[in-house]
């Protein structure tokens, strides 16, 4: 019987998705443990993600584990990963896709259904993401926006204690962690308008390369179409050399639709643009291409 050590970070989320991955592996006849690893982003909770440095803030402990054998596993929010791994690391497997749409929790206090998205005029809107404030900024330029951290509890009660009138949110992680919401006006943002994260709502079972068993395992738990999707969609953030901080969202519909939203300065609002393609080969790279002329133009005016 193989023997697994998942590491994971400690928030609710995130050990909700590593006793996800547990359970799979176990119902296969493994057995499996859990050792959970602070990372830079759980460590430092009062900066946005624009001022902390480097990229992989959510993961570059748990990888640090699992290049020096303490853990054999990594389960990650695939979102959160460098597009550039360690050499010796490689993604096995990738989940089933939850719904990638970002959800708008907003105060009853602060709704108004004449508005767009039942938002009343200059609301104070919470979230720490340049990709979403940018497209906050093109959708709702009279909002104020201001840094919001913490694990998804956390943020939900920053709004409930009046901090806010309204907070932007993953709905994959609300959904997995079930969190009751009906206190709250709940908008759900159509991921071809406000355009997700690349990879939002999929999991990332991370290995060493060396560890071709562990590999052979988790290939029966691998969703090879969404792998497809979201290699393109993470493609394009690796092109335009980015990571956390980028104002850029990217989502690959299972019909190869791909919508993009992207904005060189986030108080600037972002552009929307739409691709689509018969085959994804080569997609990617063409997407990149035009978004860099696009800001190089707009540079040059």
């Amino acid at each position: 019987m193989q023997h697994i050590r998942i590491g994971s970070r400690g928030s609710d989320l995130a050990l909700w998705q590593a006793n996800h991955v547990r359970k799979q592996l176990e119902s296969m006849g493994c057995s499996v443990d859990l050792t959970i690893i602070k990372t830079q982003g759980d460590a430092i909770q009062h900066l946005s993600f624009d001022k902390l440095e480097g990229k992989g803030f959510f993961t570059k402990e748990i990888e640090q584990a699992l290049l020096t054998n303490q853990v054999d596993l990594a389960v990650h929010s695939h979102k959160d990963l460098e597009t550039t791994p360690p050499e010796e690391l490689v993604i096995a497997c990738v989940s089933e896709r939850e719904d990638p749409s970002d959800l708008l929790l907003i105060a009853k206090t602060a709704v108004n259904a004449s508005q767009h998205w039942g938002l009343k005029d200059g609301a104070i809107v919470g979230t720490s993401s340049a990709r979403r404030k940018s497209q906050v900024m093109r959708y709702r330029a009279d909002v104020e926006i201001r840094d919001l951290r913490g694990n998804v509890p956390t943020r939900i009660q920053k709004l409930r204690d009046g901090g806010y009138d309204a907070i932007l949110l993953a709905k994959a992680g609300v959904d997995r962690l079930q969190i009751d919401l009906s206190e709250f006006h709940v908008h759900v943002l159509d991921p071809e308008e406000f355009v997700p994260a690349p990879a939002q709502g999929v999991l990332a079972l991370q290995i060493r390369k060396s560890d071709q068993a562990l590999f052979e395992i988790l290939q029966k738990m691998n969703h090879p179409d969404v792998q497809k999707r979201i290699a393109v969609e993470r493609k394009v953030l690796n092109l335009m050399d980015g990571g956390c901080q980028l104002p850029l969202g990217v989502y690959c519909t299972p019909d190869h639709a791909v919508y993009v939203s992207h904005a060189t300065n986030w108080e600037d609002g972002a552009d929307w643009y739409e691709y689509r393609a018969e085959e994804l080969d080569g997609l990617a790279e063409m997407i990149a291409e035009d978004l860099k002329s696009t800001s190089n133009e707009a540079l040059d005016q």
